[in-house]
């Protein structure tokens, strides 16, 4: 470093250029061709099968409510398990419930 003041060389940014087009250079993926023809995915001017939409949206609504009452069934039960671990840890007793039945007495 000069002791001036003056800016060097080594405090400038350096930007190294690759050479383009060598033996051993990359060259870009090619990119497939776009589709042709997307008529064949448009709808018509026929006439909409409502009732079969119909039934596929309940089928979907259906499946849907019953992934969301496994997900809440299954928080549920880890929330509860978590509860008596951690009752269990503590040290204390009678974490769980035990039911009793009539024809035991």
């Amino acid at each position: 470093m000069t002791g001036d003041g003056s800016s060097s060389s080594e405090s400038e940014p350096r930007v190294v250029k690759f050479p383009h087009g060598r033996a051993g250079a990359r060259t870009p993926a090619t990119v497939p061709p776009p589709v042709d023809d997307l008529a064949k995915f448009e709808r018509g001017g026929g006439a909409d099968d409502y009732r079969h939409r119909m039934t596929v949206n309940i089928a979907v609504f259906v499946f849907v409510i019953a992934l969301i009452g496994a997900g809440l069934w299954l928080a549920d039960t880890m929330a509860q398990m978590r509860k008596n671990q951690d009752c269990v840890l503590s040290g204390r007793r009678g974490c769980s419930p035990v039911e009793v039945t009539k024809d035991r007495w």
